[in-house]
């Protein structure tokens, strides 16, 4: 990921530390001393963040933050790595101060932050698709601050296309039909598409005149991501292939190939 801030002189791990807290709170030799609870932490909704070569998209983050001493500002912010002083990655690097509504009873303030996300200006490696995590901060009225590295989890994941040919057409009832196509995902450091080997991929039929589609067997995409399987013809229809997605990469459905069979 380019870290644009990250500059020689200047580690991540020191922006991960620094930059979004504030004067107030830095002053208070470098330890968390606030009692902030943070709870209901949502990135979009719990959906997977799916990214292209050239996506740009707008991404929110949700919480509630609590604290006895009344809260003065929150943030909340992405990281990907094994701790925050070794994050390979930060979502936005320098995020805005989250939006607060206090309620006027007390009690926990709900606060949201958006910040937009590029997929060609923020992601040039492959190894940071996979799960995120929400470092969430705030500062209370007495200047005390709260850091909890790991408030919440959001999976940014790489897109993946499939494709379907099924031929010959139009076949005559109970001849061979060979379905084939491929699976790839979108590669961050190539900026393509490469093929996606070892996946399990749904083939699917849906009758002609129906709305529904009926899984008829998984094949297992070879190298290059290739697809391919046979079956017989046996009513005028349309095939596709179906990815479900994995750790790392979204889903993916084909559009229908028609078969006529006569």
């Amino acid at each position: 990921m380019r870290i644009r801030a990250c500059a020689a002189v200047v580690s991540c791990a020191t922006v991960l530390s620094t930059a979004m807290i504030p004067a107030t709170a830095q002053a208070a030799n470098g330890a968390a001393t606030g009692q902030t609870v943070f709870s209901d932490v949502v990135v979009d909704g719990g959906k997977d963040i799916v990214l292209g070569l050239s996506t740009r998209r707008t991404v929110t983050i949700t919480w509630k933050a609590a604290d006895p001493d009344g809260l003065a500002a929150s943030w909340a912010y992405l990281w990907h790595g094994p701790n925050t002083d070794d994050a390979d990655g930060i979502l936005p690097l320098y995020p805005p101060r989250g939006t607060c509504a206090v309620p006027s009873a007390g009690g926990a303030s709900t606060c949201k932050v958006s910040f937009e996300v590029d997929s060609r200006r923020d992601f040039d490696d492959n190894a940071l698709a996979g799960t995120w995590n929400v470092l969430a901060e705030a500062q209370d009225a007495g200047d005390d601050w709260t850091a909890v590295d790991i408030a919440g989890t959001a999976h940014i994941k790489r897109a993946a296309k499939v494709t379907v040919n099924a031929s010959p057409e139009p076949v005559r009832k109970g001849r061979t039909i060979t379905v084939t196509g491929s699976l790839t995902r979108a590669d961050w450091k190539q900026r393509t598409y490469t093929g996606y080997q070892g996946r399990s991929v749904k083939l699917q039929f849906r009758k002609k005149g129906s709305t529904t589609y009926t899984t008829l067997k998984t094949v297992t995409s070879g190298s290059g991501g290739r697809l391919k399987t046979t079956v017989k013809a046996a009513t005028d229809g349309y095939f596709r292939f179906v990815f479900a997605g994995s750790t790392t990469t979204g889903p993916a459905t084909a559009a229908g190939d028609f078969v006529d069979v006569g």
